[in-house]
């Protein structure tokens, strides 16, 4: 077994503190080998591990079914996607791009003299990455945190979610042997399991930063400690959003049916367990929407949610907004049974006044297959409401084309880290624009993004070198610009060599 295997568990107990510190020390030490590996190796790394996770794509998902209660047809989809962006960030480096080269040449005749600087990215070190319940393949072990941190010479530590530990070990173990087999150095890839060795991973003194997906509970708890180590370090968590809705009073009339059909099936995709599950819905008054949506939504069963714990806090979220918000109950049973892991779909509706008097309950996000429809007057109701919605991932516009939503989709816009104009937001793809974050709570930084190329800026820092020989510069920034990337000269962008 190579050095790189032992540092993956052979079982699904909890990580001790000694295996931690082993663990993340072998990721120190690997740090330096991993930032000189070349741009193509590190690609070929990403890559090997794609391969080897399609040739085990049936054994990772009988396991993924079985833990998470996911479907096949949707876990094996999610194999995709996940080698998709593990290939994905292979070309990002392969590019060079994503290095920022900025060059600046000495013009001693200026005032006052510059000097000659030189700007790259450079790679933190390693990174904790916390694996998300609710996507086991794309958030999780190999997911796109993982790819993004390995792909710019960051060792990865990941902390495997309780709700899929055997599928967290499995997979380790596929990425451990691909990378050992591409020739990545010792230490890149560990993994721990446990919620003490959690806490602990993110205090650990050779950690430079963390990613995480999931609650905004658990992820602030973590940002604390991230926030509160003698040296603190980047968090960036992706944490809760209800992700607006706003349909126009032209839109209601001419598509009510087709919308609310396209709703209902959004809003209980996977049992309502998506990031980006619309989860407020603003429609005109006396549209008759409501009556549409429960139409729709009735014909949707729910299903067997990701985990116990959280199909026990469907129903409770659900009373929380009945009771404490006094939202009204179009279907559902805020009462329902969650002792069989299944939850049903509910659908709620309240007036704008009713929403900007109780915003700390109404507009908190609750995981499942839930929607709240806001009944709106005016312009000037959707807007006092979408003013009290916390930051979201996404924000969506349903209007007909002849309407003028410029002031609107700017309004959105402030909240959202992608609007949408049409359709609905489950549903990310994975490409060199993406942007999946936004405004606090949905994230602890909307600078950045966890899916899509950019998602290696997150794990990069700038460093200038100043009249440095041209022996110590890495290769993006040599005069000859050996590999033709598009670097910054003077304030032009090209891929010229410097004469």
């Amino acid at each position: 077994m190579t050095a790189a295997a032992l540092l993956i568990p052979q079982t699904t107990a909890d990580t001790t503190p000694e295996e931690l510190d082993a663990v993340v020390a072998t990721a120190v030490r690997a740090a330096g080998p991993s930032a000189a590996a070349s741009d193509d190796a590190r690609a070929a790394w990403l890559e090997a591990v794609a391969d080897a996770l399609d040739a085990a794509r049936d054994e990772l998902v009988a396991i993924a079914e079985r833990e998470s209660h996911l479907p096949t047809l949707r876990l094996t989809g999610e194999v995709a996607r996940t080698t998709g962006q593990l290939r994905l960030f292979a070309a990002v480096v392969r590019d060079g791009a994503y290095l920022e080269a900025v060059i600046d040449r000495a013009r001693p005749g200026a005032t006052p003299p510059q000097p000659d600087l030189r700007r790259i990215l450079r790679p933190l070190g390693p990174v904790a990455v916390f694996s998300a319940s609710n996507f086991p393949f794309a958030f999780s072990v190999a997911g796109g945190d993982t790819a993004s941190a390995l792909a710019v010479g960051c060792p990865v530590v990941v902390k495997g979610h309780s709700g899929h530990p055997e599928l967290s070990v499995r997979t380790a173990q596929v990425v451990a042997d691909a990378l050992a087999s591409a020739g990545a150095p010792d230490g890149v890839f560990g993994l721990v399991l446990g919620r003490p060795a959690g806490n602990a991973l993110v205090q650990a003194p050779g950690i430079t930063a963390v990613g995480f997906t999931g609650s905004l509970s658990g992820g602030r708890a973590l940002f604390d400690l991230a926030c509160a180590r003698p040296d603190p370090i980047p968090f960036y968590g992706e944490l809760g959003s209800i992700n607006p809705v706003v349909v126009t009073p032209a839109a209601a009339k001419a598509r009510t049916a087709e919308i609310a059909a396209g709703l209902a099936a959004s809003f209980t995709l996977g049992v309502g367990q998506f990031c980006t599950k619309p989860g407020l819905v603003l429609v005109p008054a006396e549209a008759g929407f409501e009556t549409a949506l429960a139409i729709e939504a009735s014909s949707h069963r729910g299903g067997v949610m990701l985990t116990p714990r959280i199909a026990e806090a469907f129903p409770a979220g659900l009373r929380r907004l009945v009771v404490d918000g006094k939202a009204d109950l179009l279907i559902g049973n805020p009462g329902q049974d969650a002792s069989d892991g299944v939850a049903r779909p509910a659908v709620l509706m309240a007036d704008a006044a009713r929403v900007l008097a109780r915003p700390e309950v109404l507009l908190e996000e609750c995981f499942g297959p839930v929607t709240l429809l806001v009944r709106y007057a005016s312009d000037a109701e959707r807007d006092a409401v979408l003013d009290a919605v916390g930051g979201s991932l996404t924000a969506t516009v349903h209007a007909e084309p002849d309407e003028d939503v410029t002031e609107l989709a700017a309004r959105l816009a402030e909240r959202a880290g992608r609007v949408l104009f049409g359709g609905w937001p489950t549903g990310v793809a994975v490409t060199w624009s993406q942007h999946h974050g936004g405004p606090w709570p949905a994230t602890t930084s909307a600078l950045h993004t966890s899916v899509g190329a950019t998602a290696v800026r997150r794990f990069q820092r700038p460093v200038v070198f100043q009249d440095a020989p041209a022996s110590v510069l890495p290769e993006a920034l040599r005069d000859e610009n050996p590999r033709s990337i598009v670097r910054r000269v003077d304030g032009e962008l090209t891929t010229a060599p410097l004469t």
